[in-house]
């Protein structure tokens, strides 16, 4: 009787294109917005530090930790901004995550194959099977931005969930 019930139900929720599978939708991310000014810790296995480009590249374990927000991955290149023609660095330019990577803010956590986190912009771009998890449930899709210091997502390129009709009880 229920399965029957399901069915009426869905029915024309399968007559509504792009109702479950969007292709783009916007979510909130984290309980607390972050604040990408806060200094970076990072602790890895291992280090190598490029001196002709000034980049670092952090292999084995690596875990980022920006006051609320942590970023894990396989492999994460530090590229550093140059401040003039003289070549001299002025601070973190972008992150750059491979392998294994998982974000997580506060109740909130995605997954990926990669990521690159833009510090002055707060935004970290998540793209290759993303999986992002919330207390509302699951979406997939191919590509993630998140927004830190405004605590916001936005979800692109085949987006999908499952959405349960009488709230998640049965």
């Amino acid at each position: 009787m229920s399965y029957l019930r399901a069915l009426i139900f869905c029915l024309p929720l399968a007559m509504l294109p792009g109702l479950a599978v969007a292709q783009t939708a916007s979510v909130a991310f984290g309980a607390v917005k972050a604040d990408p000014s806060q200094p970076v810790e990072v602790t890895a296995d291992n280090l190598a530090v490029n001196q002709a480009d000034g980049s670092a590249e952090f292999t084995g374990n690596v875990l980022i930790v920006q006051g609320i927000m942590r970023l894990s991955a396989d492999k994460v290149l530090v590229v550093y901004k140059t401040a003039d023609d003289s070549g001299a660095k002025a601070g973190i330019e972008r992150l750059e995550a491979t392998g294994n990577v998982v974000l997580v803010s506060g109740p909130d956590a995605a997954e990926a194959q990669r990521a690159e986190y833009t510090i002055d912009k707060g935004t970290i771009v998540m793209t290759g099977n993303v999986l992002l998890n919330q207390q509302s449930g699951t979406l997939a899709s191919n590509r993630l931005e998140v927004n830190l210091t405004s605590g916001t997502a936005q979800m692109a390129g085949r987006v999908k969930t499952i959405l349960n009709p009488d709230g998640g009880s049965n």
